[in-house]
């Protein structure tokens, strides 16, 4: 998984004084946005507390349903997570879904969370992020609460989601969340169906004032799979998204939202090449600041995935059996962490050096670290084949 900060990198100046004040800083200590820079690469956690939702939204990457599984993690079970997760210091214990507000110990969870010292964000469909559920996440300072809008309009957003008036209710949860003044932000999934409402979804959230939007590249995971060859972008079409994406960021107040990208490493270089060409100056501060994350792809090091049954994933989107780093139920956390014989840890720690294909001879692969694998790997059935959506390859000979 990897975050592209649209905002940060066009408003480079200010981000790298802010990025240097808080470099060597312990990650708890660190505010959420500047956490990739800390030196301390200790994992966040997206942790997915349940498998049900009541939802059945075409691109869910664990292939959610509205039935909790009975090999989900119990109560006790749960509080396991937590308790290795605080072990571990990890920065951030992301709790998702499916819908985690369906899971009936939702609160104790949480609440047992933050008696740990974790802080905690949580993603939902926004449907149950009523007054009452905002105030609840308030008072047990939840420091971020991500919403899905898969369109700037209700027939686009409901029949991604099916469900009828899911769009009203989702944006019901976001003017929950900001009167109530809990921090929020748009998720979105950009796909064939709704990448032309970019335009107007940037707007509505700032209308909002939603203080983030985030985009995610739709990825082969979960019932993604099967959407994946009908319904990703082109790379025509995304050159458009990005654009607009660049054309938002840069004439936005980076102190009243945070414009980002999920899943594609290469963003940056797009971002890149376009400031070497319009400004020069800004161009190295934009370099600078990727620097300072390291590889910016960082599923298995900065970032892992825990699933309803306790399995630990590189991603949110690698659950694949072949790509399982470990299960809690069966050993610490950080025993699997710092195990130098775990097979799957270790190769994608150094993606770089196994990287084939475009990405392998590309002049940019030690800034993109090779974008997706998983994409690549649901492409080409290997893991370390090229990312089929980048559109800012150049071989080292064109340099």
């Amino acid at each position: 998984m990897t975050v592209i900060r649209f905002t940060e990198l066009l408003h480079g100046e200010g981000t790298v004084s802010k990025i240097m004040k808080h470099h060597k800083k312990d990650p708890s200590s660190i505010p959420s946005r500047y956490l990739a820079f800390s030196e301390q690469r200790r994992p966040l956690i997206f942790w997915n507390i349940t498998g049900r939702c009541n939802l059945s939204c075409s691109q869910c990457y664990i292939n959610a349903a509205d039935k909790q599984q009975a090999s989900e993690l119990s109560t006790s079970g749960a509080r396991h997570i937590v308790d290795e997760a605080a072990a571990c210091r990890t920065p951030l214990l992301m709790l998702s879904g499916g819908e985690p507000l369906l899971r009936q110990d939702f609160w104790e969870i949480l609440e047992y969370a933050r008696s740990r010292g974790l802080r905690v964000a949580v993603s939902s469909n926004g449907i149950l992020v009523t007054e009452d559920v905002a105030e609840r996440l308030k008072s047990n300072q939840v420091g971020y609460v991500g919403i899905s809008l898969d369109g700037a309009f209700a027939s686009t957003h409901d029949a991604a989601r099916g469900l009828k008036g899911s769009f009203d209710d989702a944006i019901k949860g976001l003017r929950n969340c900001v009167e109530l003044g809990v921090k929020c932000g748009v998720r979105f999934t950009a796909t064939k169906d709704n990448f032309r409402e970019v335009p107007e979804l940037l707007g509505l959230t700032q209308r909002l004032g939603i203080p983030r939007f985030c985009l995610y590249w739709l990825v082969p995971s979960g019932r993604g799979r099967s959407l994946y060859w009908k319904r990703r972008l082109g790379k025509d079409e995304i050159a458009w998204v990005l654009a607009r994406l660049y054309e938002s960021a840069q004439n936005s107040d980076p102190e009243k939202i945070e414009i980002l990208t999920v899943d594609a490493p290469q963003d940056g270089v797009y971002i890149l090449d376009r400031l070497k060409e319009e400004s020069p100056s800004r161009h190295d501060k934009a370099e600078e600041i990727l620097e300072y994350t390291g590889d910016t792809c960082s599923a298995g090091d900065r970032i892992l995935n825990v699933d309803p049954e306790g399995n630990i994933y590189p991603c949110q989107f690698a659950q694949l059996e072949s790509l399982k780093v470990g299960n809690l139920r069966e050993g610490s956390l950080a025993e699997i962490l710092n195990d130098p014989a775990n097979r799957v840890l270790s190769s994608v720690r150094s993606k770089v050096n196994r990287l084939k294909g475009k990405c392998g001879s590309c002049v940019h692969r030690k800034i993109c670290t090779g974008g997706c694998r998983v994409r690549a790997y649901f492409e080409s059935g290997d893991l370390w084949a090229e990312d089929p959506m980048c559109i800012s390859y150049r071989a080292e000979t064109e340099v």
